[in-house]
């Protein structure tokens, strides 16, 4: 990455480098993602077994990124 770029990036705030990341992160989802490896697909397929058992477990994204925001700043 071009350093001077990378320097005008690092000026913007927490939230609007966050914001970066996403739409970046989406830039790429767009295109073709690596495949999941076996153990990724049974660590998702055990993670959602474990929250049809018990949904309550789970939280909201606002309120996870709520958190997120309030203890990591």
């Amino acid at each position: 990455m071009n350093d001077a770029l990378l320097k005008e990036l690092l000026q913007l705030s927490p939230e609007e480098r966050l914001q970066l990341v996403e739409d970046l992160w989406d830039s790429i989802a767009q295109d073709q993602l690596p495949a999941l490896t076996d153990a990724q697909k049974k660590e998702i397929d055990q993670r959602i077994a474990d929250h049809e058992k018990d949904p309550s477990t789970a939280l909201p994204w606002e309120q996870v990124r709520k958190w997120l925001w309030s203890n990591y700043k």
